[in-house]
């Protein structure tokens, strides 16, 4: 084994300091430092010394680099740009295949050359490698890259915008979404954009006030008051009236709602997330769909 040249003794001290699983590793992939934290994470929750061992030997067992095993890595990514990268990564911990976010960040010396790599390697709720149970599950190279782009846009307010056929997780997606963003502790609230009818879809959305229309014999409040502060998926979001889609889009564009009946309006703080099964593009082209709507909810799309 090559000797480890040590880690600065502040940068030791920084890891310790930082919150989440912590090292340093030299260009050869060898730990030269790790916080308590990664020490315990990877040793059945004992303080184990990795300081000396290659970071994929450690996590994996492996006696390779993980991305020349087929695992996905940041490393080489963050080598050619010289900045810190990230991805979803498949972490093999005395626990069982997790799945983990990993930034890894090129450090330079006062030449400029990449000497160490800082890791910073945060478990994700909600997903699991193996075991089919509540949890969102999968190991494949394109599931890893989608829950990459899902934990980096979560913690913004973007709207989000889930493409794919009826049955394929698109409700769960949005919840670890929801669940991994800052409004985890605010209410999330799913809505069925299919099915109803419009008087009773935007009563169900926005809420209606006593004697709106026949039946409404108390006033009730809608979808998007009870997702204030938290998160309202739209699922079927092709299946919208183009009247129910004018007011969805005042609400994007406003943050107040309308309750049906009322006169008064009601501010909202809501992120939205969308899905749909349907080309909405198709649905643009034959005057289904409100083309700025689309560009509202298609910010970023998965």
């Amino acid at each position: 084994m090559t000797p480890t040249a040590p880690a600065p003794a502040q940068l030791v001290a920084l890891l310790e300091q930082l919150p989440g699983c912590r090292i340093l590793m030299d260009p050869d992939y060898r730990i030269v430092a790790a916080n308590h934290t990664y020490r315990t994470h990877c040793g059945r929750g004992e303080d184990i010394d990795v300081v000396g061992r290659h970071c994929y030997e450690v996590s994996h067992g492996y006696d390779q680099p993980c991305d020349q095993a087929g695992e996905s890595c940041p490393r080489q990514a963050a080598l050619a740009s010289g900045q810190a990268e990230h991805c979803v990564h498949v972490h093999h911990s005395p626990r069982g295949a997790e799945h983990v976010q990993v930034e890894i960040t090129p450090l330079r010396d006062a030449r400029g050359r990449v000497t160490l790599f800082a890791e910073h390697m945060q478990p994700l709720q909600g997903v699991c490698a193996i075991r089919p149970d509540e949890s969102l599950v999968g190991q494949d190279p394109a599931f890893l890259k989608m829950l990459n782009l899902v934990m980096r846009v979560a913690p913004t307010d973007t709207s989000v915008l889930l493409l794919g056929e009826t049955g394929t997780g698109k409700e769960m997606i949005a919840r670890a979404i929801h669940e991994a963003s800052l409004r985890a502790s605010a209410p999330f609230v799913a809505v069925d954009c299919s099915g109803l009818t419009e008087t009773l879809f935007e009563s169900e959305l926005f809420g209606h006030e006593k004697g709106s229309f026949t039946g409404a014999s108390d006033r009730q409040i809608g979808k998007f008051e009870q997702a204030d502060k938290g998160t309202i998926f739209l699922d079927e979001i092709g299946d919208m009236s183009l009247k129910t889609q004018a007011k969805v889009l005042r609400v994007l564009q406003e943050q107040v709602i309308q309750p049906v009946g009322g006169t008064a309006t009601v501010k909202v703080d809501v992120r939205v997330i969308a899905a749909t099964n349907k080309d909405l593009q198709d649905e643009i082209r034959a005057g289904r769909f409100r083309e700025d709507l689309y560009f509202r909810l298609n910010v970023v799309p998965i």
